[in-house]
């Protein structure tokens, strides 16, 4: 008996429906990307590992998919690094190449690589899927979507601003009633640990309190303290734990906490200019939060960093971004000045399903279906529907003069619209018989009132 197909954990297939809801998702984020002066670009879907590999600290490493070495370049194995139990050394020596784990670093990767060919600053958006071995659950997959915008070559705090509006317009667009951006800043956390006096255990420290949300406050204590920070500075860290008010209170305690760090000032003011700006501009649905524990876990950001959340839905952040000053560095590019954003559209596809929130209409891939009863019928039928397809409707003639029970719920299984019948009487009278398949009534109308018809 033959092996039942499937496919791996964290990956999906799309039926039509699915990926019409898709479709609707990605255009009204490009729509809103391009309106804001993004340009798009492609970049293959693997990488050479030493791109990727560092550029996401220890944790985002462990999760990067790599690319078995083939034919002669399997001999390259390292075997002498597995006879020593050192399985990194071996891994790198079985492969050259991994998935890219994100959009970002193969981002910066391009724009070393064709710096003369851009006009800086470069403004680009990137809609591609991305691969990470993480753990298969609710909205995490191994194989998801991206959807990205990036500035690089200018260190403008107005992009932090667009960046805040972008959120905005885009999830107002798709109807999500109430979802806030949260938004924090590198420095501040810099300076966080440098008024601990533990600087060098910044990234212990800004992974620790990023989880503030999902492990609580004792959970951060103990994490902190496996990670080696001290009692003494655990304490200074505390108070941040129970932060209350509105952005302009909490500036004001974040200002006081850190009076003693240059740095850590220099991030509450870099967000302060970002409040009193997208104040100025007016936001649409977002709340816009300052919190100071939001650390995203990730090495290369900088400056601000943000965070997206539907409230009251079971849901991880379905956006996020910020700034990374150095990060083309890395590629021999040093003072290039990025920052920029990531929808994660596989969550905000989900959001909307559970919230019922696509437009009926995304899920009707076919607009009119003419019924069979023979030959000479379907003629007919082919003429009107090189006429109604010219006028942009989607419009299809069932293939076989089958039952017409089994027209009708073929009609319903596509989720058509109308359905059109030309028998004897219509022939003669050059008259087309159009069912709304929503409300069940019939008309009978020519070629020209059945297009007006249906495109209304």
């Amino acid at each position: 008996m033959a092996q039942k197909p499937s496919i791996p954990k964290g990956t999906r297939d799309f039926l039509p429906n699915q990926v019409a809801k898709r479709n609707y998702l990605y255009d009204t984020i490009k729509r809103a990307f391009e309106k804001y002066g993004f340009q798009p670009i492609e970049t293959p879907s693997f990488e050479l590992s030493s791109t990727l590999l560092g550029k996401y600290g220890e944790e985002g490493d462990r999760l990067i998919f790599r690319i078995l070495n083939s034919g002669d370049k399997m001999k390259k194995a390292d075997l002498q690094a597995l006879e020593e139990n050192n399985l990194p050394r071996f891994a790198n020596s079985l492969s050259e190449k991994a998935l890219r784990y994100d959009l970002t670093v193969p981002f910066a990767r391009f724009v070393v690589q064709h710096q003369h060919e851009l006009s800086f600053p470069f403004k680009r958006y990137q809609i591609q899927p991305v691969w990470r071995a993480d753990r298969p659950q609710h909205g995490r997959y191994q194989e998801f979507y991206q959807c990205d915008a990036d500035v690089v070559g200018s260190d403008s705090l107005n992009y932090e601003v667009d960046f805040v509006l972008l959120f905005d317009e885009v999830l107002s667009d798709l109807r999500i009633p109430d979802f806030t951006i949260k938004i924090n800043n590198r420095k501040i956390l810099s300076g966080i640990a440098e008024i601990t006096g533990e600087q060098d255990k910044l990234i212990q420290i800004t992974v620790a309190i990023d989880k503030l949300d999902k492990i609580g406050k004792e959970g951060v204590e103990k994490e902190l303290r496996e990670k080696g920070v001290s009692e003494a500075a655990i304490q200074t860290i505390q108070p941040l734990f129970d932060l209350t008010g509105s952005n302009e209170e909490i500036t004001l305690k974040m200002k006081e906490f850190l009076k003693a760090s240059e740095i850590g000032l220099k991030g509450v003011g870099e967000l302060e200019y970002v409040f009193s700006k997208v104040e100025l501009m007016g936001l649409q649905t977002a709340k816009l939060e300052f919190d100071v524990t939001l650390a995203r876990g990730l090495n290369y950001y900088t400056g601000a960093i943000f965070e997206v959340k539907a409230n009251n839905i079971n849901m991880g952040s379905i956006c996020g971004g910020g700034r990374y000053d150095d990060l083309t560095g890395i590629f021999g590019m040093p003072g290039m000045s990025g920052v920029g954003i990531s929808f994660g559209a596989d969550r905000i596809y989900d959001v909307l399903n559970e919230l019922e929130l696509f437009p009926v209409e995304v899920s009707s891939a076919l607009d009119v279906l003419f019924i069979n009863f023979g030959e000479n019928e379907s003629d007919a039928c082919r003429l009107f529907i090189r006429d109604i397809r010219a006028n942009g409707i989607a419009t299809e003639l069932y293939p076989d003069a089958a039952k017409m029970k089994k027209q009708m719920k073929y009609a319903n299984d596509r989720g058509v619209r109308f359905v059109a019948m030309v028998g004897e009487s219509e022939l003669e009278s050059g008259l087309i018989l159009l069912k709304n398949m929503e409300t069940g009534e019939q008309e009978e109308l020519s070629i020209e009132e059945l297009i007006h018809h249906v495109k209304k």
